[in-house]
């Protein structure tokens, strides 16, 4: 889907811990996550991207990486992911985001190292 990333290169890394209020919100969640994901599949300065879920637990993540911060401010801003945000703010509970610099050696991102970043607090 995407090319191999440049192994010398600094990237930019994101992962997301979306948690859902209610069960009954899940199926319009999913909706909004395919569309995004065909956004993510046209959208420059993306160089992969992956989605969690635990539906019993009502909890999801991404993790993704970009060219640049800008790439991702860049496609947050566009529909369909403006629109899917300002719909699920109201059925979503306390999101985190941890942000990081990588290298292309480094990627593909590991989920257990994200979700370590994300526990420990490192940056944000």
């Amino acid at each position: 889907m995407f090319g191999p990333p440049d192994k010398s290169r600094e990237y930019f890394a994101l992962l997301s811990c979306l948690p859902l209020n209610k069960y009954r919100a899940i199926p319009g969640f999913l909706r909004f996550s395919s569309q995004i994901q065909k956004q993510l599949r046209a959208t420059p300065g993306v160089i992969g991207y992956s989605l969690r879920a635990k539906l019993l637990s009502r909890n999801f993540w991404t993790l993704s990486a970009w060219a640049d911060e800008k790439a991702l401010t860049d496609f947050v801003a566009k529909i369909p992911h403006e629109q899917a945000m300002q719909a699920m703010m109201p059925h979503m509970g306390p999101t985190k985001f941890t942000k990081w610099k990588v290298l292309g050696s480094a990627l593909p991102l590991e989920w257990e190292e994200a979700i370590q970043r994300s526990k420990k607090g490192e940056p944000t």
